[in-house]
C-alpha cells in the first residue's frame, strides 16, 4: 500500500497511517476516532480471535487490545501502538542478552504468557517476531490469533524465545546458556507436555534467577536475586525487598509501571496538603500520623520507635517553612496587596505539610506509597480508574485550598491569636 493510499484508508472508524510489518496478516498504524494511536492487524478470512477475553488479559508485558472485527468481509484486530523494536532486532544490533537484561526477558514472558493463561487463551506464535522491546522490558504481541493453540506449546515457545535472547539461536544447545537457565528451559521444553511447569511457574522462578553479565554486554538496571526453583518453595519477592545489590524491588518494574505509581503517589500528597491548608491543625496532626505509619509499613525490623523518631526529626524541618511562608507573604503585601491573615498562616502550614511528605532528605513516606501503589499501576484499567479518581479529588482539594476560608479548629483560640499576630506584622511591615 503506498504512503499517500495508506493515508486515506479507512478500517471501521480507524484511519491507516502507515504499514509496520507482517505476520499473521498485514499491520499497520492507525488512528482511532479519538486520535488514539493504535496498531491494527489485518486478519485472514479463517481467523477467529475472541476479541473479549483478549481484552480482558492486563499485563504491562502484554499488548493491550482495545477492538477489533473477527467476522466479515475484512477481519481486523485493535491494539495499543507498541513503541519498540522486535527481540530479533534488538539483538542483532546489541547481541545477545545477558545477566539482569536476560533476567529481566525470562520473567517478563513468562508473566506475559501467565496473563494470557488466566484467560482461557494461548498465544500459539511466541517468539522472536512477536516480541517487542521497550525499556529494556518484552511487551507481547499477536497473541491468540491462531487455532489449536496449547498452553503446553507457549511453555516450549518460551523456552526457544529465551534461548534465543541469551545465544541468538532458538535452537542453541543447553551448554550454551548460563548454568542457573538451563534447568528452566529444560523442564519447558520436557518432551512429556504434562511434565512442563506452567506459565505462572516459570516466572516465578525467573524472577529469582542469577545470571552473569557477559563482559562489555549491556544488561538491563536491575539487580540478581536468589538462585531460582521452581514449585512452591519459590516464594515471590515481597514489594519493598531490596536485591543483593541494594536496590529495591520496584526499580526491577517497567519504567511505564514506576511512573504511573509515582503519579498516584504524589495525586496523594496533593491532596493532603490541600487538606491541610483547609484545615491546618486537624491536617497536620493527620499528616503526621499517616507519614508514621507509612515509614512502620516500610521496615521489617526498626518499628514505631524508629519511625516516631524520624518524624519527629523532621518536624523542626517543617516547622521553619511553615513560619517562613507566613512571613514572606506578609513581606510580599508590604509592595502591594491585601494579606488575609489566616489564609498566610494556611499556606505556611500547607508548606510544612509538604515537607512532612516529600522535601530534599525527606522521602521514605512517599516512596511506600508509591510501593503500595505498584500493583494498581500494573493493570491499565485499575490505573486509570484511580487516576480518573484520585484527579477528582485533587481538584476539589485544590479548588478548596484556594477558595475555602481555612478551619483552625479545634483550637480556636490559637486562630485568633495566629490572626491578631499576623495583623500586627502586617501593621508592622506597611508602616516600616
Amino acid at each position: 500500500m503506498s504512503g499517500e493510499t495508506s493515508r486515506q484508508a479507512h478500517i471501521g472508524p480507524y484511519r491507516l497511517l502507515s504499514r509496520l510489518g507482517g505476520g499473521t496478516g498485514d499491520v499497520h498504524r492507525a488512528a482511532g476516532p479519538d486520535g488514539r494511536d493504535v496498531a491494527i492487524r489485518l486478519l485472514p478470512p479463517e481467523a477467529a480471535p475472541d476479541i473479549r477475553r483478549m481484552r480482558e488479559v492486563l499485563s504491562p508485558y502484554v499488548v493491550d487490545v482495545l477492538d477489533g472485527e473477527p467476522a466479515g468481509p475484512r477481519p481486523y484486530l485493535v491494539s495499543r501502538f507498541v513503541p519498540g523494536r522486535p527481540l530479533a532486532e534488538t539483538l542483532a544490533e546489541q547481541g545477545p542478552m545477558s545477566g539482569d537484561a536476560l533476567r529481566r526477558m525470562a520473567f517478563g514472558l513468562a508473566k506475559a504468557l501467565a496473563a494470557i493463561h488466566r484467560t482461557g487463551l494461548a498465544h500459539g506464535e511466541l517468539g522472536p517476531g512477536t516480541v517487542l522491546v521497550v525499556d529494556d522490558a518484552p511487551v507481547v504481541v499477536d497473541f491468540a490469533l491462531t487455532s489449536g493453540a496449547s498452553v503446553a506449546d507457549d511453555v516450549r515457545a518460551w523456552a526457544a524465545t529465551v534461548t534465543f535472547a541469551a545465544t541468538g539461536r532458538p535452537d542453541a544447545p543447553a551448554e550454551a546458556l548460563p548454568a542457573a537457565l538451563r534447568p528452566l528451559v529444560a523442564a519447558a521444553s520436557h518432551p512429556d507436555l504434562e511434565a512442563r511447569p506452567s506459565a505462572a511457574e516459570l516466572a516465578e522462578a525467573a524472577s529469582s534467577l542469577d545470571l552473569p553479565a557477559a563482559p562489555g554486554v549491556r544488561t538491563a538496571p536491575e539487580p540478581p536475586a536468589p538462585r531460582p526453583a521452581l514449585g512452591p518453595s519459590a516464594a515471590p519477592e515481597s514489594p519493598g525487598a531490596a536485591g543483593p545489590a541494594g536496590r529495591p524491588a520496584e526499580e526491577r518494574e517497567p519504567a511505564v509501571v514506576r511512573g504511573w505509581a509515582r503519579l498516584l503517589a504524589a495525586m496523594v500528597v496533593v491532596i493532603g496538603i490541600g487538606v491541610v491548608i483547609m484545615a491546618p491543625i486537624a491536617g497536620l496532626a493527620v499528616t503526621l500520623v499517616a507519614v508514621t505509619l507509612l515509614r512502620v509499613a516500610g521496615t521489617t525490623a526498626r518499628g514505631w520507635a524508629w519511625a516516631f523518631g524520624r518524624t519527629l526529626l523532621t518536624v523542626p524541618y517543617a516547622a521553619v517553612f511553615t513560619v517562613a511562608v507566613p512571613l514572606g507573604l506578609a513581606a510580599v503585601s508590604a509592595v502591594g496587596g491585601e494579606l488575609d491573615s489566616l489564609t498566610a498562616c494556611a499556606f505556611g502550614a500547607g508548606a510544612g505539610a509538604a515537607v512532612l511528605w516529600t522535601a530534599p532528605g525527606v522521602s521514605a513516606p512517599r516512596r511506600q506509597l508509591e510501593r503500595w501503589f505498584l500493583p494498581v499501576a500494573r493493570r491499565p484499567r485499575a490505573v486509570a480508574a484511580a487516576a480518573a479518581g484520585l484527579g477528582v479529588l485533587c481538584l476539589v482539594a485544590g479548588v478548596g485550598a484556594m477558595t475555602l476560608t481555612p478551619s483552625f479548629s479545634p483550637t480556636y483560640g490559637l486562630q485568633g491569636t495566629l490572626e491578631s499576630s499576623m495583623d500586627r506584622l502586617q501593621h508592622a511591615v506597611d508602616g516600616s
